[in-house]
């Protein structure tokens, strides 16, 4: 699956991953309903760097269709939430 980090590109992910991942998606949802800043900050960097721990880095000028978009490192959590689905920011 390739995985685009708004500001940054794009990775491959093997989706084995996605469940490991999504263990971090469902504290982040939960944070953001809580209205949890700090806590929705931290998990949003964790998030992201262990999709960058985990993808293998597409090169620059390469641009194949992504499946999931993640928010930039700096993105607020207003930003967020307008990505978000009823699952959170990765299905499943």
């Amino acid at each position: 699956m390739i995985v685009r980090i708004m500001g940054e590109g794009q990775v491959r992910l093997a989706e084995g991953h996605l469940t490991e991942l999504n263990k971090l998606d469902d504290v982040l949802l939960q944070e953001m309903q809580n209205g949890d800043g700090p806590g929705f900050r931290r998990t949003l960097q964790a998030l992201l760097a262990k999709v960058r721990e985990l993808g293998d880095p597409l090169p620059d000028d390469s641009l194949e269709p992504s499946e999931l978009i993640l928010p930039s490192e700096d993105a607020t959590l207003e930003e967020v939430r307008d990505l978000l689905s009823d699952d959170g920011l990765i299905p499943g």
